[in-house]
Formats: C-alpha cells, sequence, structure tokens
C-alpha cells in the first residue's frame, strides 16, 4: 500500500493543481478501560503509528470538494447544506463543517484529499482520526482559533449528533492528545488526564484482528448505553449522588440491580468493575508489574465477553489461544465489539512464532486469515512538515 501522507499530496497536486497543508491524525488503541469513557469513567488509551492524512486547501466559494483517494472517489457538497450521504464516507468530514456551523465559526469553501492506514473496522478508530484530522485542518486554515480540546468535543459532538453513534471522548482525545511513548490516563468526566510512560523493553503491543464486524456493532453499542443510564437510574433512588456508573460502587450494584434485569445488573457490573481495574492497572505500570496488568486484560475480556456482552465467539477464540502463549502477558477484546481485534502485549523475541501459530489456530477454526497489526505508540494530531 502506498504510503498515505504521499499519497494525499500527490493526488492533490494532481486534481487541483496547488500546494496542499496536510494534517495526520492518528488512530487509538486502549489498553484497558473498554465502554467506560460514555460511562464518565477511566480510559488508558494511545496514538499509534497508523493514522488519517488530509490534504487541503481553501476556496473562494463555500463548495466543499473531497476526494477520498483509498477508493477513488469524489463527493461535493456545499457549507450551506450539509446533508448526510449514503455514501458514508464523506460524512466525518461533513460533520465537522456542520459542528463548526453550530458554533458559529465562519469557514467556507474547501479542497480535501483523504486518505489513511488505520484499517476500517478493526476497533482503531479510523472515524475518530478522520473527524480530527479534518477539524484539525480547517481549524487551521480558516484561524478559527480552537484549542485541542475544543477540537476534541466538537469531533465527539459531530460523531454523536451527525453520524449518529454515541460514543464517549476517549477516540477523539486520544488522537488529538497523543504522545510518543506514553499512554493518556484521562478522566472522562472532568477531562483531567496525565501522561503514563508506556515503553516497555521487549514488549510489543500487537493486535490480532478477526476480520469480522457483526452488524450488531452499531445497535448493541447504543443499546448498552441505555441500559447503562436505567441502571443509574435505579441506583439514585437510594443513592442520589450517583449520577454515572462513576459514582457507583459494586456494593450499591449489588444493593439496588441484583433483583432487577440481569442485563442491568451485568452491565453496570462490569462497567464498575472496570473502572477498578483500570485505576489498579495504572498502579501495576508504575511499578512496573507488567504480568499483574496482562492479567488485568485478561479479566477485562472475561467481563466484555460475559457481562457486558459485546464479544463473539471470533473474538473469544483468539483470547483463549493467546492465554496458551507464554509470550502474550495479557489480551483482550478492544472497541466497540462484536469483530474489530484483540489488543495484546507481545514478549518480542517470541513474537514471530506466536504470531504464526495464532494465525494458523485461527484460520483452522474459523476458516478466516488473520491481520496482525504490531503497533508503536505515536505522536497525536499535528500538521505534516
Amino acid at each position: 500500500m502506498k504510503d498515505p501522507q504521499n499519497l494525499v499530496k500527490e493526488v492533490f497536486k494532481k486534481t487541483f493543481n496547488e500546494e496542499p497543508l496536510i494534517v495526520r491524525s492518528p488512530g487509538r488503541v486502549n489498553l484497558i478501560g473498554e465502554h467506560t469513557d460514555y460511562n464518565m469513567g477511566y480510559v488508558l488509551p494511545a496514538a499509534i503509528n497508523k493514522a488519517a492524512y488530509i490534504a487541503i486547501t481553501k476556496r473562494d466559494d463555500d463548495t466543499i470538494f473531497i476526494v477520498a483517494a483509498d477508493l477513488d472517489e469524489s463527493y461535493t457538497t456545499t457549507v450551506s447544506s450539509c446533508a448526510y450521504s449514503d455514501k458514508g464516507w464523506p460524512n466525518y468530514v461533513v460533520c465537522i463543517v456542520e459542528q463548526l456551523l453550530k458554533i458559529n465559526k465562519k469557514v467556507g469553501g474547501f479542497n480535501a484529499v483523504i486518505s489513511g492506514d488505520v484499517p476500517l473496522g478493526a476497533g482503531m478508530s479510523s472515524s475518530a482520526a478522520l473527524e480530527c484530522a479534518t477539524a484539525f485542518a480547517l481549524n487551521h486554515i480558516y484561524g478559527l482559533g480552537l484549542e485541542k480540546m475544543q477540537i476534541v468535543k466538537l469531533a465527539q459532538k459531530a460523531e454523536n449528533e451527525f453520524v449518529g453513534v454515541k460514543c464517549g471522548i476517549m477516540d477523539q482525545f486520544a488522537s488529538v492528545f497523543g504522545k510518543k511513548g506514553h499512554v493518556v490516563k484521562l478522566d472522562c468526566r472532568s477531562l483531567k488526564y496525565e501522561y503514563v510512560p508506556f515503553e516497555l523493553e521487549g514488549i510489543k503491543i500487537v493486535l490480532f484482528d478477526s476480520m469480522v464486524k457483526h452488524s450488531l456493532a452499531s445497535s448493541e453499542y447504543n443499546v448498552r448505553t441505555s441500559q447503562c443510564g436505567e441502571g443509574v437510574s435505579i441506583i439514585q433512588q437510594k443513592y442520589q449522588e450517583v449520577t454515572t456508573l462513576r459514582d457507583a460502587t459494586i456494593e450499591m450494584v449489588q444493593e439496588c440491580l441484583k433483583n432487577e434485569s440481569k442485563d442491568i445488573y451485568d452491565r453496570c457490573k462490569y462497567v464498575v468493575e472496570e473502572n477498578n481495574r483500570l485505576l489498579a492497572a495504572c498502579d501495576d505500570l508504575q511499578d512496573n508489574k507488567i504480568e499483574d496488568f496482562g492479567q488485568k486484560m485478561y479479566e477485562t475480556h472475561t467481563g466484555l465477553s460475559e457481562l457486558y456482552e459485546v464479544s463473539c465467539p471470533e473474538l473469544d477464540f483468539i483470547v483463549s489461544c493467546a492465554k496458551k502463549e507464554k509470550g502474550i502477558l495479557g489480551a483482550r477484546m478492544m472497541g466497540g465489539g462484536f469483530g474489530g481485534c484483540v489488543i495484546s502485549l507481545v514478549r518480542e523475541e517470541e513474537l514471530e512464532g506466536i504470531v504464526k501459530r495464532m494465525k494458523e489456530a485461527y484460520y483452522n477454526k474459523m476458516n478466516i486469515g488473520m491481520n496482525v497489526y504490531i503497533t508503536q505508540i505515536e505522536e497525536g494530531t499535528h500538521l505534516v512538515k
């Protein structure tokens, strides 16, 4: 595959005969803390060496002309008529324009070429990467004066309202605020964050891509947000101080939800346990107890599979194979669920053999090939010099 940075530049110059501004915005991994962000809990993401790129220049009119270099497709609309497109991909650019207009930012037309190497549907947040790249680029060329946090919130709102996915803030935050060699411990309620060093000698972050994306993903994601909200409402009847699951203890969940719907009880139990697990996992990192950290990743997967019920047979099988490999310290499904990747911590000296065995086992069981991504932690959204 052609380097996406070079590709957007070449296609832009060929299409528009201009020298563009280029922005890189990365995808992300999340080490631990899954489905906690929209429950105002904690997450531990990092920006990675897979990214969305946008090459862009201003126009003199209000036309928006976008080329998707990887698809060899183009899309035209205007700033004054930002409508939802059945094509899908233009929405991740247009949604940003709509949000900027809603906060009374003056944006004119633009020419843009987009590309990227964040795998689609793998749980690495290709959509957030493109949204943040677009917001960052428009902020720059139109001198809108937006701070990083404003870009994050705007991109999240765009996905919630225009695209229709009720995601939390983690994906966009990790894309914009990522820092090379660090994970970000983010409090999704206060938005306070701290960088935690994550340069583990001889250990790689490896993603095993199941290559499946079951159709349940989007609809069930929104169902989970609703179920968590119902749980909070019930707990609140006795404990008024509980405004989100972030405020709840496991004792409150037991007391208030045990005799309610099993689904609501299980969902809330998982979220409260996961928040506690993340805080303990950060202590493991600080104390360099990487085996303990890895064990918590396995515990997270069990919770996601059995309590939150967002896994699938393919992901469960990959994690079960990982547990048999001594060189894999921890593994769990990552992202919204029902497909995508398993994130794992793998000893580098055993990487080659592990990848070979994991691929063979997966193909023999599922009759599907598996992609494997060896990721590095990189900088967040920035202008490409």
